[in-house]
């Protein structure tokens, strides 16, 4: 199937796209959702894109006169259609969209993280001990966005995620497990889910070993999405 037709790649899309504007939105940037992209026209925080497509027919030119382009600027290609070349970007990488059938209750999974303290220390640990405030407190009080969060016998945070509702799904993103486990931390995150947002089915975006480890979690690998950015 083109990924271009296949709902559960549009899903996706635009699953990510709400998380991005929910972090924009955190940090006092307001985006804009059209029928082709989301787009920022103030540059995002860190690690995040300026603007995620919607759709496979996008154009380049109504991507990037929506955002600021200066170097620096990025942009989620979610259905790997576009060539920014001629607007001076290059692909950084690529990845694929995951989906799958929503989890059964399993054991209680993960804890929520409820305080602006938690979410620092959540934040420090998915960053190594180098959490610089990506991830403002405001988020705590969005109902469709979830800080999941597994602790050690000393209640030190050893591994977590994002978990994102949209309007059919709940997406992941940020999975980290201290001690490289990521078998153990799909099973924890996807019991928390099936817990919290019982029904839905569950997606995001993962490359490499990270990839390999969402399969063996039941994940189907379903389109391609390649990241541009401008130097």
């Amino acid at each position: 199937m083109d990924s271009g037709n296949d709902v559960r790649v549009r899903a996706a899309a635009r699953n990510n796209a709400e998380w991005c504007a929910a972090l924009c939105r955190a940090h006092g940037i307001t985006g804009e959702t059209g029928p082709y992209a989301w787009a920022s026209p103030r540059r995002t925080p860190p690690l995040y894109p300026d603007a995620v497509t919607l759709a496979p027919d996008a154009s380049p030119r109504e991507i990037v006169e929506r955002i600021d382009a200066s170097p620096g600027a990025s942009v989620k290609d979610s259905f790997a259609t576009l060539d920014l070349t001629d607007e001076g970007f290059e692909v950084l990488f690529g990845a694929e969209w995951i989906h799958r059938p929503a989890p059964e209750a399993a054991d209680p999974g993960w804890e929520l993280v409820r305080t602006e303290g938690e979410l620092a220390c959540w934040e420090d640990a998915w960053a190594g001990g180098e959490g610089d405030g990506l991830f403002p407190a405001a988020l705590l009080a969005d109902e469709d966005q979830l800080f999941l969060a597994d602790r050690d016998s000393d209640g030190v945070i050893v591994a977590g995620a994002i978990a994102t509702r949209s309007e059919s799904v709940v997406g992941v993103s940020n999975l980290f497990a201290a001690d490289g486990d990521l078998d153990a931390a799909w099973a924890g995150c996807l019991a928390s889910i099936a817990r919290h947002w019982p029904g839905l089915p569950v997606v995001g975006y993962e490359s490499g070993d990270d990839l390999a480890a969402a399969v063996r979690a039941g994940f189907t690998p379903v389109g391609e999405l390649r990241i541009w950015l401008r130097h």
